[in-house]
């Protein structure tokens, strides 16, 4: 493979551990975008957010997605849910010859997932119960639907095992 790939979708529809499973089977290098954010700004995208804006984020996001895809190797790139959808950001993407991959989990799934891990997540953190959360997903999913289904591949993530999907996307790669 000589393509970076890049693993889009909504948080909670499993990027990173899919991106974990797939970089072990592949040996291809694996980002994950908000972590080296993290890891530049060495505070949590919260912080970041709180203390300098979305704007400022969005920039610095601009900027290491930039970065890796200027990168002289191939790489495997997960990102943060809202990373496709702003600017031009996937213009951006397409231009780099990257392919796309959108990890689509419906409603009820992400619901359930993300309700467990609500805590870790500042931008549902405030959501009181999985009625709310849900409302939330629904009206993200409409807004963000447009980016994420331009994809050049995508993958229905339900009932499905880490394993399961990384499987399913070397599969499509492969045809």
């Amino acid at each position: 493979m000589q393509k970076n790939i890049i693993l889009i979708g909504y948080m909670g529809s499993g990027k990173t551990s899919v991106a974990e499973k797939l970089s072990k089977e592949t040996g291809i290098q694996w980002y994950d975008l908000d972590a080296m954010i993290v890891q530049k700004e060495k505070r949590s995208i919260s912080d970041i957010i709180r203390t300098n804006g979305e704007i400022y984020f969005r920039k610095l996001e601009r900027a290491t997605l930039t970065a890796l895809l200027n990168k002289n190797e191939t790489c495997l790139l997960s990102l943060g849910g809202g990373t496709p959808c702003y600017g031009d950001n996937l213009e951006l993407i397409h231009k780099s010859g990257a392919i796309t991959i959108y990890l689509k989990a419906n409603i009820d799934t992400l619901t359930e997932r993300l309700f467990r891990e609500k805590s870790h997540r500042p931008l549902i953190a405030h959501l009181q119960d999985k009625a709310e959360l849900s409302d939330f997903i629904r009206k993200h999913l409409f807004e963000r639907g447009f980016y994420y289904n331009q994809a050049n591949i995508k993958i229905t993530t339900d009932n499905k095992s880490p394993e399961e999907i990384a499987n399913e996307i070397l599969k499509a790669l492969l045809y």
